[in-house]
């Protein structure tokens, strides 16, 4: 998941760097997704992984 999170974010990085707004845009907010819902899950492992 985070491997996701980091490919969305060069891809936004390289896109932004030659002005593509849109596809830099979506990735940006792929990539924000997947960083929320990598969190959310590795906060959750660290609750009930424990047991």
């Amino acid at each position: 998941m985070l491997r996701y999170a980091l490919l969305f974010f060069i891809i936004a990085m390289i896109a932004a760097i030659f002005g593509f707004g849109g596809i830099a845009g979506t990735a940006a907010w792929i990539a924000k997704i997947l960083v929320f819902v990598f969190l959310v899950l590795f906060v959750v492992s660290l609750i009930f992984g424990r047991g």
